[in-house]
C-alpha cells in the first residue's frame, strides 16, 4: 500500500515521500497513525551515523499511536477500530523500489506490525492522551534504569542530564521516595524537572556541581544516573557518587569505545548498571497505566507540537541547530493522510506549528 514518511537521505536531507509498504498479510496489522513521538537523542544518533541500524535511506521514529486498520487472519486480541501504541513498522520502499530502512520507521502516516514480537503493538488504556502515549518509551527506558538500580526510599539520587529520558528518571525516582538532584545545563530543562518532582536542581554550567551535591549529601549521592548519553560526562558524573555507590550508564554512548578514568569509580567501589531499551512490555505497561491514572502526567516534557506536513522542516532545523529548545516533540500524521498532503522534497526548514 502506499502511505507517507519522513524520509532521511546520506546527505542528511528530509522529506515527507511516497512510500510503498507491504501488505500485512495474516500475521501482522496494518496500523493509521495518529501521533508520534520524536527522540531527539536516539534518532539523531542514527541520522548522523553516531549509530546504524541499517543503511540509508532511513525512516526513524520508535514510538507511536494510531488505530487498527486492517487485522491479519492469525492475529488474535487486536480488532479494526482499536486505539493502539506501537514501536515498529515491517518493511518499506521508495516508489522506485530503493529499499529505506525502517529504524524503526515510526515517522510514517502508517505501519505494518508484527504483535508477536518484543517491539510490536499493544492496545492503548483508556484515559490516555495521545500525545503522551506517542512519547511512551522514554519514560519506559528510564523506568527500567530505575528498576535496576532498584532505587530505594530515602536514597539520595542524581540525575546528570534532563533530557526526556532523564526526566524520567527524575518522576520514578520521585514516586519511589529519593531525594532527587536533577543536574542539566539548560534551565528549561531543569524546569521540567522541578514540574516532575525534583527536589533540587543544578545548572551545571554556573554552579560547581560536586560542591552541590556534597552540600546535599556530604558522602555523595547513593545512586548517580548519567543521562547525556555523551561520553564526555561520564566522568564528571563519576565525581558524584558515593563509596560503594550505584552508577547507571543510562544514556546510548553510539558505536566508538568510550573511556574513564578508572582509579575514581574503582576506589569508591562502585556498582554499575547498563540498561538497554524500554524495559520491554511490563515497562511499557507500567508507563501507560501511569498515564492512565493521572500518576505521571508527561505533558512538562512535550515542548513542540508538529503538524506531519512541516515534520521535513522541523528535522532540518533540529540537525542544523537552529532549534535547542526541544525537549519532547510529537508529530500529528492526522491532516498528511486526511489531506492527502504530499511534499515531495526537503522544506526550506519553516516549522508551522512550533511550539506547545
Amino acid at each position: 500500500m502506499m502511505a507517507k514518511a519522513l524520509i532521511c537521505d546520506s546527505q542528511q536531507r528530509f522529506s515527507l515521500r511516497d512510500v510503498v509498504l507491504p501488505d500485512p498479510g495474516p500475521d501482522r496489522l496494518r496500523v493509521r497513525a495518529l501521533k508520534t513521538g520524536v527522540s531527539i537523542g536516539t534518532e539523531f544518533a542514527l541520522i548522523r551515523n553516531k549509530i546504524s541500524w541499517g543503511p540509508y535511506p532511513l525512516c526513524v521514529g520508535y514510538q507511536g499511536v494510531g488505530v487498527v486498520e486492517e487485522v491479519g487472519a492469525r492475529v488474535e486480541g487486536f480488532a479494526v477500530g482499536d486505539k493502539v501504541y506501537y514501536r515498529d513498522n515491517k518493511g518499506m520502499q521508495l516508489e522506485d523500489g530503493t529499499p529505506v530502512s525502517c529504524v524503526s520507521g515510526t515517522h510514517c502516516t502508517h505501519a505494518v506490525i508484527d504483535p508477536r514480537t518484543t517491539h510490536g503493538v499493544a492496545r492503548l488504556p483508556e484515559g490516555v492522551d495521545e500525545d503522551s502515549a506517542a512519547l511512551f518509551v522514554m519514560p519506559a527506558v528510564a523506568l527500567n534504569g530505575v528498576d535496576m538500580a532498584n532505587v530505594r526510599t530515602g536514597d539520595v539520587v542524581a540525575v546528570y542530564g534532563c533530557g526526556q529520558i532523564g526526566l524520567g528518571v527524575v518522576a520514578f525516582c520521585v514516586r519511589r521516595g529519593a531525594v532527587v538532584v536533577a543536574v542539566d545545563i539548560r534551565d528549561d530543562r531543569l524546569e521540567a524537572a522541578r514540574a516532575f518532582g525534583a527536589d533540587h536542581l543544578v545548572n551545571g554550567g554556573t554552579r560547581d556541581v560536586p560542591a552541590a551535591i556534597r552540600a546535599i549529601a556530604p558522602p555523595g549521592a547513593d545512586v548517580v544516573f548519567e543521562a547525556t548519553g555523551l561520553p564526555a560526562c561520564i566522568d564528571p558524573a563519576l565525581q558524584l557518587v558515593r563509596s560503594f555507590g550505584k552508577f547507571v550508564l543510562q544514556g546510548n554512548y553510539g558505536a566508538d569505545p568510550i573511556s574513564f578514568h578508572f582509579l575514581v569509580p574503582h576506589g569508591k567501589r562502585l556498582t554499575w548498571f547498563c540498561p538497554c531499551d524500554d524495559g520491554l512490555v511490563p515497562c511499557r505497561r507500567a508507563v501507560m497505566k501511569n498515564f492512565a491514572l493521572g500518576a505521571l502526567d508527561w505533558g512538562p516534557a512535550i515542548t513542540h507540537r508538529i503538524a506531519g506536513a512541516d515534520i521535513a522542516g522541523f528535522y532540518e532545523a533540529i540537525n542544523r541547530g537552529e532549534m535547542n529548545d526541544v525537549i519532547g516533540a510529537v508529530i500529528d500524521w492526522q491532516e498528511v493522510w486526511r489531506d492527502g498532503h504530499n511534499p515531495m522534497t526537503a522544506t526550506d526548514g519553516s516549522v508551522r506549528s512550533a511550539s506547545a
